[in-house]
């Protein structure tokens, strides 16, 4: 190990301290994508929630920060702090100018500035906008639960409430596509196809436009089986038999035709990419989908 090495790995890393008048959701994510750059996947996060008055603040800081200070090796501490309130902000700005051992970043003000400026309108100011329980946050948290109570082919019989079907062979992104389409308030059912079980006859009672088949290259698929295996592969070899995957993808896309659904070409893509192509066919049948 070198010498700069060495330094590195003897300097702890520094605990994150939120201070939000909200949950500290919005703090918590921006530290945890900061820490991961350094190598820390699990950065040791406290989250001072819900403040109103700086008196929260302070106690807080005497509570936690003051006695982190002197029970590690640490000779500062970071806060980000997502405070809504131009005073609550004001007086923490003035408090850690007097603390030398805090280093403080104000994730929301400049948020705000910036867009104040460029749209000329001013800031409500309202803590905990972001997570307000309307009603489109209470539909997409029924529709998460929708895709898990309909993954891989469960209650078919629900297949005509669905927003969206997938369809696909074993390893096709079904779940991943039907859990990223949920979280964005779409109720996804997925359904697998295989050499050996007939697909539900419930999808025949879907509207085509809702149903969307996937399709990947045979070698890909291959080698995803393949890795998926790992040691099982001499007990499964079917599995990722090429004739068979090619088989395999060759049934599926015969019934897709028959369905008369869109296909969805998946291999190359992030999960991100294929949704938006979904939604793209999705919104142009349905445009009034959240209204």
């Amino acid at each position: 190990m070198s010498g700069k090495e060495q330094d590195e790995t003897s300097i702890a890393f520094p605990p994150v301290y939120i201070i939000s008048d909200s949950v500290g959701l919005t703090g918590s994510a921006i530290a945890r994508a900061a820490a991961v750059q350094f190598g820390i996947e699990n950065p040791r996060i406290e989250i001072c929630a819900k403040v109103t008055s700086f008196d929260e603040i302070r106690s807080f800081f005497e509570q936690h920060i003051e006695d982190d200070l002197k029970t590690s090796n640490c000779t500062s501490v970071v806060v980000f702090y997502t405070l809504v309130s131009a005073v609550l902000a004001g007086e923490l700005r003035s408090y850690v100018l007097q603390h030398p051992e805090i280093v403080a970043l104000d994730i929301m003000t400049p948020a705000l500035d910036a867009l104040a400026k460029v749209s000329g309108r001013i800031p409500l100011r309202a803590p905990g906008k972001l997570h307000v329980a309307n009603q489109q946050y209470f539909s997409r948290i029924e529709a998460v639960e929708f895709a898990i109570a309909h993954d891989d082919g469960r209650n078919p019989q629900d297949l005509t409430h669905a927003d969206m079907v997938l369809l696909g062979v074993s390893r096709s992104s079904k779940t991943p596509l039907s859990i990223y389409l949920s979280q964005q308030g779409y109720k996804v059912a997925n359904v697998p196809l295989d050499m050996q079980t007939e697909p539900p006859s419930e999808l025949f009672e879907v509207d085509p436009a809702r149903i969307f088949g996937l399709m990947t290259s045979p070698d890909l698929l291959v080698s995803i089986r393949r890795k998926r295996l790992g040691n099982a592969a001499g007990v499964a070899q079917q599995y990722a038999d090429p004739n068979y995957v090619y088989d395999d993808l060759e049934k599926a896309r015969n019934f897709m035709r028959r369905l008369g659904c869109i296909v969805i070409h998946t291999e190359g893509r992030a999960v991100e990419e294929t949704a938006q192509e979904i939604l793209t066919y999705y919104l142009a049948a349905f445009p009034y989908h959240f209204q």
